[in-house]
């Protein structure tokens, strides 16, 4: 079986430099592909570089809505130039009303520049929506979205909503995360996905498994807890648990939807 993970963040500057280290143990149980999503101009060449090393890593790069105050006034045509330098994806973008102190006053519009480049250039794009959803929504049913579609990155949105949004060409990407207890409605979610439009990710380093969940515990250099990407099979082993699935079925659908979305980069 191959296993694809639809986002993490393997640039990381909390991995401590052990990359290389994870990215072997990932191929090693079957990961095929990664994509590893950059958040803003400072960690684009880390992730462009992982991507130059390893042929599981497919690059995206994004502006986080975290992080535009660190942008450049040059960001979009840097984020051009990245793109032109290797095959990828755009990511992670997106609009957030959940964070403390974040201010939402230009956010709207760095998405949209990010979104009609995607369009422009038929690239997948991963979004990020925390508290935004109605909003999101009207954005992307009124400019135009990728042909090929547009990852919701742990997809945390109201189920009634699936339809409309998978009409505009979503996939809708299930965390390990959302295995912990207190999450598990955000699981029942995943049971109203279209079987053709599911992802699995990690998120790694954030977004935990449960601990009796986690066959791949890692620390940082703080001695804080890190999501390892390899635990990503654990995911979707889990998943399919829930979904009262085969994990080989499973893998198999998720297999195709991947190709479906981001195959040819």
């Amino acid at each position: 079986m191959n296993f694809y993970d639809a986002h993490n963040h393997l640039q990381d500057d909390r991995f401590g430099g052990r990359q290389d280290e994870l990215l072997a143990a990932c191929e090693k149980i079957g990961i095929a592909k990664m994509v590893v999503n950059g958040a803003c101009e400072n960690d684009w060449p880390q992730v462009l570089t992982l991507a130059r090393k390893s042929k599981i890593v497919l690059p995206s790069f994004g502006c986080h809505p975290w992080y535009l105050h660190e942008g450049t006034p040059d960001w979009l045509s840097n984020l051009e130039r990245c793109l032109d330098a290797a095959p990828s994806a755009i990511g992670e973008i997106g609009l957030d009303r959940w964070k403390p102190d974040l201010n939402y006053g230009s956010q709207e519009a760095v998405f949209l520049a990010q979104l009609q480049l995607a369009a422009e250039r038929n690239l997948p794009a991963s979004i990020h929506c925390l508290q935004a959803w109605g909003r999101l929504l009207e954005l992307l049913q009124s400019h135009p979205c990728p042909a090929r579609g547009f990852v919701l990155h742990s997809f945390g949105g109201p189920a009634e909503m699936i339809p409309a949004l998978a009409k505009l060409g979503a996939y809708f990407s299930f965390p390990g995360y959302f295995l912990q207890e207190r999450k598990l409605k955000r699981c029942a979610t995943f049971k109203q996905v279209p079987a053709d439009r599911l992802l699995l990710e990690t998120d790694a380093p954030d977004q935990l498994l449960p601990e009796e969940k986690n066959p791949h515990p890692l620390a940082g250099a703080d001695g804080k807890p890190l999501n390892h990407p390899a635990n990503l099979v654990a995911v979707y082993a889990a998943l399919a648990e829930f979904l009262g699935e085969p994990l080989e079925s499973l893998a198999g659908r998720v297999e195709e939807n991947f190709q479906r979305v981001f195959g040819g980069l």
